[in-house]
This record gives structure tokens, C-alpha cells and sequence, in this order.
């Protein structure tokens, strides 16, 4: 079973990488926070929009809820800055029109230095090689993830440890409390019988057709400790605590998206709780719902961070 296990993820992370493309310095930052759902926000320069899609899909792939953040951010390299060439072939060819032109005519003007940088393609931008760009781009991405999901797994890992002792302590209190019911129950059908027959007594002594008061006085005492045995008895509710929680355990053992099936859960412990709370007819079972209550309520406030 363990060996099929799944990790547990928070909804809570943060990575980041820098990497040195060939266009310049790239930053890729990935943060998210809880959410019921999956929501994606993207921070790029317009440059890199046309890679949204690939970015969508690997975050995707990789995460189920919560809300998460991608920004990317580029900073030009100085070598990059300075790819700007002088289109060499043009500027042969004006020179050499512009020395036509003045054997014709000597008294044309020189090109200025300036009209020869301004005339259209004189002045080429060697831009960075794309392929390699995008390559450099989606690797950085799968490192990001990489990282953010492994920040995830971490503290999943430790939330999940926390949240099986909460449930520890729950099945503890749970076998604690479970011998005391059938106590509970003999302990309520003594005392009412002896109310019952204190009554019976009384009765007798002041109803002269004694026996008929004595069977009715019985038939009383047996509906009543019946009727209040079935009130005090949470026999049923502790046999579904136990379940409901071994299946909480299991849940977490299991691993993978644990989030909404924990909450499902945690409002079945809930119930059962409340019920024991309402039936407790001793302060140890009113305690011990108290405690129960106050562990699902912890676990809860964790649960809220699991994917």
C-alpha cells in the first residue's frame, strides 16, 4: 500500500529561477495560495505572450487547485543590446552609386554619415536565435515546476504528519470513552429503579388496590429506563466515529488530492460529534466531545491548505 502511495500536496508554494538565454537574463517566479479551484494568472512582458499556452498547460499538468501566479520577467543582456550590424552589401552600393553620381556631377553632395545610418536597411538587427530561445524558455519552466512542486510535496508531507495525530488523538479519546457507555446505562437503569420503586412505595401505601398500582408502577419503570437508556446510549455514534475516522486515516495514507474528500469527512466527524455532545448524560462524554470538536476544528483549519 505505501508503495503506491501518492504525496500530498499544499496549495501553498514559491520558486523561482534565473537563467541566461541567449536574448538576455530570464525570471521565472511561480506562487500560489488556496483557492477551490484552479486559478491561473500569468505576468509577462508582450514578448514572451506567444509561450502562455505552453506555460498554461505544464501548470496544469502539475497542479489541481489553488490560486496560482506565473510572472516572468527579461532583462536584455548588454551583448544582446549591441547586435546592431551595418548592412555591408547597401552600403557598397551607395557608396558606389554616390561616386557615379559625382563623376557626373561634382557638385552634388556628400552623404552624411547620418544619411547613411537612416537610409532603410542600412542598419540590421541580428535578432537571437528562436529555436533556441524557446528551449531555453520551456526548460526553465520545467525547473520552475520542478521546485514548486516539490515545495508542495514538503509541506504536504508535514501537514499530513500533523493531521494523523490530530486523528490519533480523536481515535484515542473515542477508546477512552467507549467503556464507559454500558456503565453509563446500568448505572441510569439502577437509580431509576430505585426512584421508581421509592414512588411504587408511596403509591401503595396510598392506593388500596395495591396490586394494580404495583403493575403499572413497573410497566412505568420499564418504559422509562428503556426510553432514557436509548437517549443516553452512543454506542452507534462511537461505532461511526471509529469508522469515519480509520477511513480519514486511509484518506491520508492514500495521498494525492485528499482536499475535498477530507472535507467530506471532516462533516460526518462533525455530526457524530455534535450527536455525542447532545446525548452526554455525564461530563466525560460532554468533554469528550468538547475534545472532539476542538481536533476536527484544527484539522479543518489545516485541510484548507491541502490541494
Amino acid at each position: 500500500m505505501k508503495g503506491n502511495r501518492m504525496a500530498v500536496r499544499s496549495m501553498t508554494a514559491y520558486a523561482t529561477t534565473s537563467v541566461e538565454t541567449v536574448a538576455g537574463t530570464l525570471t521565472i517566479e511561480l506562487k500560489s495560495v488556496n483557492s477551490r479551484f484552479l486559478d491561473l494568472q500569468f505576468r509577462m512582458n508582450d514578448e514572451f505572450r506567444a509561450y502562455e499556452p505552453f506555460f498554461r498547460e505544464a501548470i496544469m499538468a502539475n497542479v489541481k487547485r489553488g490560486k496560482v501566479e506565473c510572472r516572468l520577467s527579461f532583462a536584455r543582456s548588454t551583448q544582446e543590446a549591441s547586435t546592431l550590424t551595418l548592412n555591408q552589401s547597401l552600403l557598397k552600393e551607395l557608396l558606389k552609386l554616390q561616386h557615379e553620381i559625382r563623376h557626373q556631377s561634382s557638385e552634388a553632395n556628400v552623404m552624411s554619415v547620418n544619411e547613411l545610418l537612416r537610409w532603410p536597411g542600412m542598419i540590421e538587427d541580428v535578432a537571437p536565435d528562436q529555436e533556441t530561445l524557446q528551449q531555453q524558455v520551456k526548460q526553465a519552466m520545467d525547473d520552475t515546476l520542478k521546485t514548486f512542486t516539490s515545495e508542495r510535496e514538503r509541506e504536504g508531507a508535514a501537514l499530513t504528519k500533523a493531521l494523523v495525530e490530530r486523528v490519533h488523538a480523536m481515535q484515542e479519546i473515542v477508546t477512552r470513552i467507549e467503556p464507559l457507555i454500558p456503565q453509563l446505562v446500568a448505572q441510569f437503569q439502577k437509580k431509576a429503579v430505585e426512584r421508581m420503586q421509592e414512588a411504587l412505595g408511596m403509591a401503595i401505601a396510598d392506593n388500596a388496590n395495591a396490586s394494580q398500582t404495583q403493575q403499572e408502577a413497573s410497566e412505568r419503570i420499564r418504559q422509562e429506563v428503556t426510553l432514557y437508556g436509548m437517549r443516553i446510549d452512543v454506542a452507534e455514534e462511537l461505532a461511526r466515529l471509529k469508522i469515519h475516522l480509520e477511513e480519514t486515516k486511509n484518506i491520508l495514507e492514500k495521498g494525492g488530492l485528499v482536499g475535498k474528500r477530507m472535507d467530506f469527512m471532516l462533516q460526518e466527524l462533525n455530526r457524530e460529534a455534535n450527536t455525542l455532545g447532545s446525548k452526554a448524560a455525564i461530563k466525560e462524554l460532554s468533554n469528550a466531545s468538547m475534545d472532539l470538536k476542538l481536533l476536527i476544528e484544527q484539522i479543518r483549519e489545516q485541510v484548507q491548505n491541502l490541494e
